[in-house]
């Protein structure tokens, strides 16, 4: 066996450098040469006698100069290729003993590996029955079994099982073929630490792993690293040769074998498990058998996830009734939508086979079933608050592993499913399992330790891997039932109908808030109009009758006008008011028809130049008379006043006041500016919000001019902005359709 490459410290499996060995097993031979340049960097020790050349006339040559003519071309050929992998295998037809010439690509080198041919492997009539079987399974035990069954037919082996991963990373045996005086497997558990999680991710790279005699001595490359620099081992992740772990060489002599092979199988991107093969004597498999092997592995696979999301809806369609059931539940409740599912109690527990079940809507429990206390059930709610993620659902079979002060409990909640509605108090279904102690049969007691013994070169210590298999039972506690799919599947579709059904009643609750607002301001504007139209008739004829007495005192005309000025402010606020309403129910609607632009801004400039002279303002007009526009004139109206008045308003006497428009693309586009006082940047930022106005020198403003203004340019199409400077003045812009 070979030493890691010096300066690795290994403390345990799950620290060894498999990908890095340094070295390769023996039955075979490598060159690694740079595909840009084509000299040959890296050789395997016993690459010589495969050559018949000494070392030194192969490092650092050019292909050209260490290959055979006939196998450079086929090699050359291979190298066009954009997925080299697919020129495998070349065949080197030799003397001696013909090859299999395998290439691959990494970092910069190109790798051909060297394995002996001898003209057998599976043949592709043989490979096309054994996969039409497979396709018959109908279920994933018939599928695993046929599995194992079909592999040991290909390749001989002594005992070939299908080894399936949990989440925790422990495996299972759950089917084998094998003769019948080697030891069975079937049904046993083995340890995560027996493949650890690198272990793991290389199964999940590389479908194949082969060892023809697990007592090789491992054939180191020459040399070592990358540039000569022991930082950089060469990486030899996907080498068919790649000398395996001595630690897992002699786990697989402690099992009675000398020989191995497993291939991945891998659903949704996981590794699912693998089809682990195993002889007691040295069996050399060639490329092709091999690629029979895998041609099986991805079948597999592919079955393995399609049966197992047909029985996912299998289960799923078998619970349609309590799904529906439930949402009528959540349909009919006329408080929170979660407090429904308290009437249905047995479809609640049936929907995910749980034996209770808790329903907290913000301080309200309901309890059904077999549950923790009500002060447990709450404290669990808020950790499992805490701990969930963006998906709104968290599951756990062994709830005391992550909080321990569950074990009081175990007996009605080992197992929990939650699931939470995005609300800002806290709403809240948690199902409950109780735990079921079992069983475990384990291949040897995954609790004990094997000793660490020392490896050559310095410094370095290999874990020694476990010796026993024996059949080794434990009392397994604290775990529920676990959660299938199915029942995941079921809370998250419960959580998004919760969720819809919560929203929809939001939505109606805002369109009924919005009805009712309305309302009440049409209620109130037409109450209020007639007592204002009789104050403004009443003040009007007092007018003319004071005028004809002539009194000679002001105070009475004085107060007249006071009344006027108010009561049309009320009138003005009443329109507003409407105004405002149908544009936040988007009820505006508009009468638009085409007309001149400066038609449409001249009467707005007009009824503007009395208060401009008060104050000693200029207002310029910029008209252009080609512009036509499809608006409806009144409205337009109404914005050029609301933006002319407060230009004229916020503007020192002796400003300067502009109307200007232009055409722009498809749009008119219409500026009121001023040198007035000008806006912060956070005026800006709320200048168009309803009931928000600037205080200072604004007695008179409600906050809902500029707003109603935006709204009525947006029902037109268009879009209303402003730029702003204090001290500087403000600019608002508005554009609308040109007409067609």
């Amino acid at each position: 066996m070979i030493a890691a490459p010096s300066g690795q410290s290994l403390q345990s499996c799950e620290s060894e450098p498999i990908r890095i060995p340094g070295a390769i097993q023996a039955h075979g031979y490598l060159i690694a040469f740079e595909e840009v340049e084509g000299l040959v960097k890296h050789v395997s020790h016993n690459l010589p006698e495969l050559l018949g050349k000494p070392q030194v006339e192969l490092l650092g040559r050019p292909l050209q100069q260490v290959l055979p003519v006939d196998l450079l071309e086929q090699v050359r050929q291979a190298l066009t290729l954009e997925h080299l992998e697919e020129a495998n295998p070349l065949s080197w037809t030799r003397p001696i003993r013909d090859m299999d010439v395998i290439l691959h690509r990494n970092h910069g080198l190109v790798f051909l590996e060297f394995e002996p041919d001898d003209h057998g492997g599976v043949e592709p009539a043989g490979l096309a029955r054994a996969l039409a079987r497979l396709q018959q399974a109908r279920t994933l035990p018939e599928l695993c079994e046929g599995a194992v069954r079909e592999v040991r037919a290909l390749t001989g082996f002594d005992r070939v099982v299908v080894y399936r991963f949990d989440d925790g990373g422990d495996g299972q045996v759950v089917a084998e073929d094998r003769v019948e005086d080697i030891d069975s497997y079937l049904g046993m558990h083995f340890p995560a630490a027996d493949i650890p999680a690198q272990a793991r991710a290389l199964y999940h790279e590389n479908w194949i792993r082969n060892i023809p005699d697990a007592q090789y001595q491992a054939v180191p490359l020459v040399p070592a690293f990358l540039h000569g620099s022991e930082r950089d081992p060469i990486d030899l992740t996907h080498a068919v040769l790649r000398s395996v772990s001595p630690i897992h060489c002699q786990y697989v002599r402690n099992q009675g074998l000398r020989a191995s092979m497993s291939v991945s199988l891998i659903s949704d991107d996981k590794l699912w498990g693998l089809i682990s093969c195993g002889h007691r004597e040295p069996l050399y498999l060639p490329y092709r058998t091999r690629m029979a092997c895998r041609s099986v592995g991805v079948l597999v696979s592919l079955m393995i996830r399609a049966l197992e999301n047909r029985q996912v809806q299998r289960e799923i369609d078998a619970r349609e009734a309590q799904l529906a059931a439930l949402i009528q539940g959540m349909c009919d409740s006329r408080g929170e939508v979660l407090s429904g599912l308290c009437e249905r109690a047995t479809d609640l527990l049936e929907l995910v086979d749980a034996t209770g079940v808790a329903v907290l809507v913000e301080d309200e429990l309901c309890s059904l079933g077999e549950c923790p206390s009500a002060e447990d059930v709450r404290i669990l709610a808020a950790w499992v608050t805490a701990e969930m993620d963006a998906s709104g659902i968290y599951a756990t079979r062994c709830l005391a592993d992550e909080l321990p002060d569950a074990r009081r409990y175990s007996d009605r909640a080992s197992g929990v499913l939650a699931l939470a509605l995005p609300k800002p108090v806290r709403n809240l279904v948690l199902w409950f399992r109780p735990e079921i102690v079992t069983t475990v049969v384990w291949s040897g007691n995954p609790a004990k330790l094997e000793p660490t013994a020392p490896a050559s070169g310095p410094g370095l210590n290999y874990p020694h891997p476990r010796r026993s298999f024996d059949a080794w039972k434990e009392l397994v506690q604290l775990r529920s039932q676990r959660w299938r799919p199915s029942d995941l599947f079921a809370a998250k579709d419960l959580r998004r109908s919760a969720i819809e059904l919560d929203l929809a009643r939001q939505v109606e609750r805002e369109r009924q808030a919005v009805r009712l607002r309305d309302e009440i301001v049409a209620a109130v504007s037409h109450d209020l109009r007639s007592p204002i139209t009789i104050i403004l008739m009443k003040v009007g004829m007092l007018q003319r009758q004071l005028e004809k007495l002539a009194l000679g005192d002001d105070r009475l005309p004085s107060s007249l006008e006071v009344i006027e000025t108010a009561a049309n402010r009320m009138n003005a606020l009443i329109s507003d008011l409407l105004d405002l309403s149908k544009i936040e129910s988007d009820r505006l609607a508009l009468d638009l028809k085409q007309a001149r632009l400066a038609d449409v801004c001249a009467q707005p400039i007009l009824l503007s130049r009395p208060l401009a002279e008060i104050k000693n303002i200029s207002l310029e007009y910029a008209a252009d008379q080609d512009i036509q526009v499809l608006v409806e004139a009144e409205r337009i109206f109404q914005v050029l006043m609301n933006l002319l008045g407060n230009a004229i308003k916020f503007t020192a006497p002796g400003g300067l006041v502009q109307l200007s428009m232009q055409r722009v693309g498809p749009m008119a586009q219409i500026s009121v500016s001023d040198n007035g006082r000008g806006m912060s940047q956070a005026q800006q930022a709320r200048v168009f919000e309803r009931f928000w106005h600037v205080q200072e020198d604004n007695p008179t403003g409600h906050g809902l001019g500029l707003y109603i203004a935006k709204g009525i340019v947006e029902a037109h199409g268009g879009e209303l902005s402003v730029t702003s400077a204090l001290g500087e003045g403000s600019t608002f812009t508005f554009t609308l359709p040109i007409a067609p």
